[in-house]
Parts: structure tokens; C-alpha cells; sequence
């Protein structure tokens, strides 16, 4: 628990302004992505069924979707605002190692997909380090708090 706090500590010492136009960006990018797999469900479980995981039962092929949908969606605009950036950036990692590593893992070098995956993934490793930053509602809300 002290390792974790001590990390907090430190990208909230840490942590340029610049960096959160960054955050926000990702953040709707991530929440656009979600958002195009909820219009287009159809592609997002081709995108499952195509990967090693057409035995998977259908239930889970459904609730796969589902937390790939929700999780872009709530933690893109999560990251976006700056609200719990940290748990946002947590909780989107496995569906961007997923994506890096198992649907993206053998296309061209070229892919465009492959890279914004590993960018994404980059800049969430670095959100669960530093946190949402000055330029958030949680910085807002806790001098609101202190105030």
C-alpha cells in the first residue's frame, strides 16, 4: 500500500501541463472507439471470432463485447474529464494488450491500428503512474474539497 501511495505521490509531483491535452485527447479517442463498436457490433464480434477465440462460448464472446464497449466508453470519458484516471487507465490496459498483442499481433508493419494501439498503451502506462494532473476535476474537486 505504500508502494502504491508513494507512486501517486510522485506523478502528482510530476506532472506537466501539456501532458493532460494528451490525456484528453486519449480520452475521446478511446471514447469514439467505443462508441464506433457500440454502432457497429457486428465488426467488434468478427474481430473477436477471427482471433483464437471462435471456440469461446457465446455468452462470453457477449460479455467480452459488452466490457470492451463499456469500459472504452465510461474510461475514455473518465480520462477525458479527469475523473479517476488512474482505475480508467487500469481497467482499459487488458482490452489494449489484447488488441497489441492477439488482434493486431501479425498484419503488416505498416498497420496504422497496431500503432495506435501501442500508443494508446504507452500513454495509459503513463496515466496510471501520473494521474489525471492540474487541468482535471479531480484536481478541481479537491480544492473545491480543501477550500
Amino acid at each position: 500500500m505504500k508502494a502504491i501511495h508513494y507512486v501517486e505521490d510522485w506523478g502528482n509531483r510530476h506532472h506537466p501541463a501539456a501532458i493532460d491535452v494528451l490525456r484528453i485527447l486519449l480520452g475521446a479517442f478511446l471514447l469514439a472507439k467505443g462508441y464506433a463498436f457500440l454502432q457497429n457490433m457486428a465488426y467488434l464480434k468478427w474481430i473477436l471470432s477471427n482471433h483464437d477465440l471462435a471456440g469461446l462460448p457465446s455468452e462470453t464472446m457477449s460479455f467480452l463485447m459488452f466490457y470492451v464497449i463499456f469500459v472504452h466508453m465510461t474510461g475514455g470519458a473518465l480520462i477525458m474529464l479527469g475523473i479517476s484516471t488512474r482505475v480508467a487507465s487500469l481497467l482499459q490496459l487488458p482490452i489494449i494488450v489484447a488488441a497489441i498483442f492477439v488482434i493486431n499481433n501479425f498484419k503488416s508493419p505498416l498497420n496504422t491500428e497496431l500503432w495506435l494501439s501501442v500508443l494508446s498503451g504507452i500513454l495509459l502506462l503513463v496515466f496510471l503512474v501520473i494521474g489525471s494532473g492540474p487541468f482535471s476535476l479531480d484536481h478541481y474537486l479537491t480544492e473545491l474539497k480543501e477550500d
